[in-house]
C-alpha cells in the first residue's frame, strides 16, 4: 500500500508497508478530494470509502468515524496529536490514514488502533491512499 502526501516541497509517494520514501514529485499537488457534506462541529476534513466516513474534527479526540455513511458516528483516535489531513482507502475502509503536521499514522482496523510511521516529512496539508 501506498500513500501520496501535499507538502510545501511537492508530493511526496511513501511505501506504507517499508515506511520509506519511494519519490519527490517537486511542486505537484493533490487533486482536491471530493467534498463531503457532513454537519459536524469543527470539522476540518473527511473522507468516505463506501459508507464509512472519517472525519477529522478540531478537538480531542480528533476523529469522528461512521459506518453507516455519517448517520452515526463514534469517536477515535484519543491518542493521536493535532491532525491536518485523514485519507481512507477505496478498497478496504479498514486502512485509515491520519497525518499530523510532519507525522503519518495508519489504522488497519477501520480507527479502533494506530501505528505511527517513523519517517517524519515537511510540513504536511494533504494525503491520500494510492492502492
Amino acid at each position: 500500500m501506498k500513500a501520496e502526501l501535499q507538502t510545501e516541497h511537492g508530493v511526496y509517494t511513501v511505501d506504507l508497508d517499508t515506511d520509506e520514501v519511494l519519490e519527490l514529485d517537486e511542486g505537484a499537488e493533490l487533486p482536491e478530494p471530493p467534498e463531503l457534506e457532513l454537519s459536524l462541529p469543527l470539522l476540518l476534513a473527511a473522507a468516505a470509502s463506501g459508507p464509512t466516513v472519517v472525519a477529522l474534527l478540531e478537538r480531542r479526540p480528533p476523529l469522528a468515524i461512521s459506518h453507516d455513511g455519517g448517520l452515526t458516528w463514534h469517536e477515535a483516535g484519543a491518542g493521536l496529536p493535532r491532525g491536518v489531513a485523514v485519507a481512507i482507502s477505496d478498497d478496504d475502509p479498514d486502512y485509515v490514514l491520519f497525518a499530523a503536521r510532519n507525522r503519518l499514522f495508519r489504522s488497519l482496523d477501520g480507527g479502533r488502533f494506530w501505528q505511527a510511521l517513523t519517517l517524519e516529512l515537511p510540513e504536511i496539508t494533504a494525503v491520500r491512499v494510492v492502492d
